[in-house]
């Protein structure tokens, strides 16, 4: 688990990496209502916190792919 430093305080990189996963997640939630996908969902907030936690693991994977590119075939 790596650690960032913002102007000498250090953050752990799963709040960052859930940050970006809140604001990607907004733009998704967004964009499915537009789309009105959610009449096809049965219970909208479960859906949402899947998501959420599904877009999580991405950034988490992506983040770590990019600071160890060596690793990616592991």
């Amino acid at each position: 688990m790596e650690e960032i430093d913002l102007h000498g305080v250090f953050v752990s990189g799963l709040l960052v990496w859930a940050l970006v996963a809140y604001v990607v997640t907004a733009v998704l939630t967004r964009l499915f209502a537009w789309l009105k996908l959610y009449r096809l969902v049965w219970h909208r907030a479960l859906f949402d916190f899947a998501v959420y936690v599904i877009v999580w693991g991405g950034v988490a994977m992506a983040a770590s792919r990019l600071a160890f590119p060596g690793l990616a075939g592991q």
